[in-house]
């Protein structure tokens, strides 16, 4: 496991429908929140403007935009998002797409993360998806082509965080989403933990959304999250 303070370790998810709102929660969240996620929503109403100005400021960012296409493609995206200053990057685990993205990042400080298996997927999606095997089977997979790709780290679920440890060794960030503090609802999401297992399972980063931004106080709820990291590495 990487050596990253607590605070660092949660990412709160900014999966608001706009800029004003995700900066009315990040107001909110002030000082307890180091990490900020943009995904796909947020990245099409001016998220882009906002992780600038947010990895200005001193926050880390992961923008979480899962790319995926042709080599050149992949490599353009890479190239201009490396000049934003955020400090994830999510492509779908691809060996050709991981390939040109670590080609095209070259010597920038942005971090390419592979995403194995959505969290809301069980073993009936991917069998639906045509895949042979078990979740755990193509999350190995996926994991080791990304280590051997170069990537810096993978994102997968909890239930995944040890054996991926076992294949990428200590080096590589394990980067976990479907976190869910005890008692909270598990939404759309299947293959979820709580802060603490995940953690002592291996993960480097727990990535939170609704249990925090959907809290009646969200600063709170990321202090108490914060608080279960560090009992769990202790």
């Amino acid at each position: 496991m990487l050596a990253i303070p607590p605070r660092d370790r949660l990412i709160v998810a900014l999966d608001v429908p706009s800029t004003a709102d995700a900066e009315a929660m990040i107001g909110r969240l002030g000082g307890s929140v180091t990490f900020y996620k943009i995904g796909l929503q947020l990245i099409f109403a001016g998220g882009i403007e906002l992780a600038k100005r947010l990895a200005g400021e001193g926050k880390q960012v992961f923008l979480d935009a899962k790319l995926l296409d042709i080599d050149n493609t992949v490599a353009g995206a890479v190239d201009s998002i490396a000049r934003l200053g955020v400090t994830f990057l999510t492509l779908h685990a691809y060996p050709k797409a991981m390939r040109a993205a670590v080609a095209a990042r070259g010597a920038a400080p942005l971090k390419l993360l592979g995403v194995t298996v959505l969290t809301s997927m069980d073993e009936a999606d991917i069998a639906a998806a045509g895949y042979a095997g078990t979740v755990g089977d193509l999350v190995a997979a996926r994991a080791g082509d990304a280590r051997v790709a170069g990537m810096d780290g993978i994102v997968a679920s909890p239930a995944e965080a040890a054996a991926i440890r076992q294949i990428v060794g200590p080096d590589m960030a394990i980067v976990t989403p479907g976190i869910r503090p005890a008692g909270s609802d598990a939404g759309d999401q299947k293959r979820i933990a709580t802060p603490a297992s995940a953690i002592r399972a291996g993960a480097d980063y727990l990535v939170v959304g609704r249990p925090v931004t959907g809290a009646a106080e969200p600063r709170a709820a990321a202090e108490a999250i914060v608080a279960e990291i560090e009992a769990a590495l202790a």
